[in-house]
């Protein structure tokens, strides 16, 4: 029982430091201090240990000899091995999904598009757009495929809140997200794929400087 606890309030912190890493509130290198997180969430130091290691094991932070627990850097270096990653498995998850698709599938789908259509935040648009990706695979019934996936999507959006940050953002239609639910209510399974190995690779676009 004490062990589920702490596995929830580890869960818990994790969660909501998580975030605030990928929206940009904690910035790279920040310091993380055992202490200060247990004082913050009213806990003891087992559950912030675990937390630690569920933010290090997403890449969200790194832990150094002497320096402690930080923010990990922001590398955009990676951007294209996150990119060719989801398209990858992204597309697998697909596949395996479309069969199981439901019209209440369908419908949660269109629900996070227009979630995002009408989102007037960055912070509500990557809320709705982690919301579309989620929705468009989880049937596929993978558990382990899609706990990878949920890890290569807080990647990408960190680098979604970076980019909102440097460069503005403004509230927009998602056509790409319109067209690949447009194929999954024809049942056009290589149509969507394609869509969708086509739309997650913009972000590499959108992140690497021109050669």
């Amino acid at each position: 029982m004490v062990m589920n606890e702490n596995t929830t309030v580890a869960g818990r912190i994790a969660d909501s430091i998580g975030e605030r890493i990928i929206t940009g509130a904690l910035q790279p290198d920040a310091p993380l201090r055992q202490d200060h997180v247990a004082r913050q969430f009213n806990s003891s130091h087992v559950p912030v240990r675990e937390a630690f290691r569920q933010l290090e094991a997403q890449h969200l932070v790194v832990a150094r000899p002497r320096r402690g627990v930080r923010v990990a850097p922001l590398d955009t270096k990676s951007v294209k091995e996150i990119a060719e990653m989801r398209a990858a498995l992204e597309v697998v998850a697909l596949r395996n999904a479309v069969p199981k698709l439901t019209s209440a599938h369908l419908a949660r789908i269109e629900l996070a598009l227009i979630e995002g259509d009408n989102a007037e935040t960055i912070e509500d648009f990557e809320m709705a757009n982690r919301a579309f990706h989620r929705a468009l695979v989880s049937p596929c019934a993978m558990p382990r495929l899609l706990a990878n996936l949920d890890g290569l999507q807080l990647a990408n959006s960190r680098l979604v809140f970076a980019m909102a940050r440097s460069a503005g953002w403004r509230p927009r239609s998602n056509q790409d997200h319109r067209l690949i639910l447009q194929a999954l209510r024809s049942r056009n399974v290589d149509q969507a794929c394609n869509l969708l190995a086509r739309h997650i690779q913009t972000i590499e676009r959108l992140a690497l400087p021109a050669s």
